[in-house]
């Protein structure tokens, strides 16, 4: 067990819901390339925290236009995944925003009561200087930081410090590195602490083989952040990366008919 210890909480159901897809090479994968390059894709995900009166979205993916015009594969929209597992959301109180790169902060127009969960320094970050420079602001979409930056002023985002509770047995952790503000998501369920990594690391690859992925903010962040990762959750297999089509693969399903589609990270791998 994790040096945190078991919370005065029941235990919460989390899934992970693919929604896009993009081809590509294992070069583009890891700071540095790969020698050994060869296919090795990214899928998407939004993920779902749910138990103890509380229904958290995490990360709110990309739309139509936007998967156009960066030529990804939208499989489906985020909000028509998460429907499958009967969440409206329309309805959706909170969600959690782990970083605003544009896979991650695409729909908030959907979700229209729901307060935005952001790290400051990441709003500071997707506003200030670097955004001048392409190999950080390319990531970012203007018009989604700006409706975010439009929702602050009606006080629709919860701002958050560092690491900060926001239910029994549910936190947010600053991990930085990919961005100056990603945070991670820790979650208690009955096989123990699981944490969304999101993109503290994009694949089981990047932190088993301690290679970084080439979008990044601050190096040596991201790799202490794999460390981090490790204290928060109860072992490797608790550690869910952002965009690894091995999730699907070793989590089961929450019910067949969304096998490749969605899984649950609060029961044990098959794999």
């Amino acid at each position: 067990m994790s040096a945190f210890g078991r919370p005065a909480a029941e235990p919460y159901e989390v899934f992970a819901v693919k929604y896009a897809h993009h081809e590509r090479n294992a070069s583009a994968n890891f700071l540095g390339g790969d020698p050994h390059d060869g296919p090795m894709p990214l899928d998407f995900y939004v993920w779902l925290v749910r138990g103890n009166g509380r229904l958290v979205v995490v990360d709110l993916g990309f739309n139509a236009a936007t998967a156009k015009a960066r030529q990804r594969e939208l499989i489906r929209n985020p909000v028509d995944g998460l429907r499958l597992l009967e969440v409206d959301a329309a309805t959706v109180p909170d969600v959690v925003l782990t970083h605003l790169h544009y896979d991650h902060v695409g729909n908030c127009e959907l979700f229209p009561k729901a307060n935005f969960h952001l790290q400051d320094k990441e709003m500071a970050y997707a506003t200030g200087r670097h955004m001048a420079q392409a190999c950080f602001g390319q990531a970012y979409g203007v018009e989604d930081v700006v409706g975010l930056v439009r929702a602050a002023y009606k006080g629709r985002v919860a701002f958050h410090d560092g690491d900060e509770e926001i239910g029994p047995g549910l936190s947010l952790h600053h991990i930085g590195g990919h961005t100056m503000g990603l945070q991670a998501v820790r979650v208690w369920t009955k096989r123990g602490w699981v944490v969304l990594a999101s993109d503290a690391a994009h694949l089981y690859a990047n932190m088993e083989e301690q290679r970084p992925f080439p979008i990044v903010y601050h190096v040596g962040e991201m790799i202490e952040g794999w460390r981090r990762l490790q204290q928060l959750a109860d072992s490797p297999r608790h550690i869910i990366p952002g965009h690894d089509p091995l999730v699907l693969r070793r989590y089961p399903p929450p019910a067949p008919q969304l096998e490749g589609i969605a899984a649950r990270l609060d029961v044990e791998p098959r794999e």
